[in-house]
């Protein structure tokens, strides 16, 4: 199994490091080149979502990796991640967003919360932190709720947490993704 990290900005390292305790291979997308190599999935990081959108498509990097999901290709988005697969960016997953809806950073948390099909007490580490308004499809379903508010869920091969997984230790999150590649 090879996963393509998205390395333009944000947290990619960190995802790259939980994948490689997990024994998967990745490589770093940062241009049109290193998209076209094989992949079985694909992680958009948090980080800033209008910076990163602004350099996909000033790399020819927006519609290849948007023809890509559509056509089935698993991807796993992570706070900015989740914003950029909304209708605001590439419209691929049916969910209406709320930016920076936890505040600027000082307004950062931890928490933890159930996420269906993984489990009890999963950490939830929220950085300016987005979170799903609403589903806007019966195909998305919704994972986790914290608050009252949504902050992961699944479409088809598609998940996004609002949170950052990466920074910490539990695995299962990224196990969840895994799982979405090899079905």
């Amino acid at each position: 199994m090879r996963i393509a990290v998205l390395a333009l900005q944000g947290a990619f390292a960190e995802h790259e490091q939980m994948l490689h305790r997990l024994g998967v291979d990745t490589f770093e997308v940062r241009q049109f080149a290193d998209w076209q190599q094989p992949k079985d999935g694909l992680i958009i990081p948090g980080g800033e979502s209008t910076t990163q959108s602004k350099l996909l498509h000033e790399l020819g990097l927006f519609e290849p990796i948007r023809k890509d999901i559509l056509a089935g290709l698993p991807v796993f988005g992570t706070c900015a991640g989740l914003i950029l697969l909304s209708p605001m960016h590439l419209d691929t997953m049916a969910i209406d967003v709320q930016r920076n809806a936890y505040g600027r950073q000082l307004g950062s948390f931890h928490a933890t919360a159930p996420v269906a099909g993984i489990g009890d007490d999963v950490p939830m580490t929220f950085i300016r932190a987005p979170y799903i308004n609403q589903v806007l499809s019966p195909e998305c379903e919704v994972l986790a709720q914290v608050d009252g508010h949504i902050v992961a869920a699944r479409q088809g091969r598609q998940l996004v947490t609002a949170f950052h997984p990466e920074l910490d230790d539990d695995t299962r999150i990224h196990e969840l993704f895994l799982s979405t590649v090899t079905a």
